[in-house]
């Protein structure tokens, strides 16, 4: 897994391959994790009333907490055939996945049917629940 500093200077320097959320929500979850003072690194500016003085440690034991969370998230937004949020929870998956320096294994893994294909390799790989069994995902029915 990454560490804090190799996040920052990642970021800093135009973070990874890939791409960042259109609403930033994937920088959003990852500024959690870093104390107010770096936010602006991430451009996130939050003004819900949250607690800037709150910081969640930095383990793979959190990350993978809020990794379970979105990828929970991404299939409901999948299987509901809600595009713009299931590409963008697509899009946070793969950032988590950027963290826990496992980005590498799910390459191949392609974005048919709002990104199920990743969402359920991914939830196999860590044990995760994957509502759509024995199915790959990228199945006709999963279609809009």
């Amino acid at each position: 897994m990454k560490t804090r500093e190799q996040v920052l200077t990642a970021i800093k320097n135009g973070r990874r391959r890939g791409r960042e959320c259109l609403d930033g929500r994937d920088y959003c979850r990852l500024a959690a994790f870093f104390p107010a003072t770096d936010w602006p690194t991430f451009k996130v500016i939050k003004t819900d009333g949250t607690n800037t003085d709150q910081v969640i440690d930095f383990t793979e034991e959190n990350v993978l907490k809020q990794l379970k969370e979105d990828l929970a998230f991404g299939f409901n937004k999948a299987l509901d055939k809600r595009g713009l949020s299931a590409d963008a929870m697509h899009t946070v998956v793969q950032m988590w996945l950027w963290v826990l320096d496992a980005e590498d294994e799910f390459l191949t893994v392609d974005y048919a049917q709002y990104g199920l294909p990743l969402f359920k390799a991914v939830a196999l790989k860590y044990g995760f629940p994957n509502p759509i069994g024995n199915d790959n995902g990228d199945e006709q029915k999963y279609a809009s």
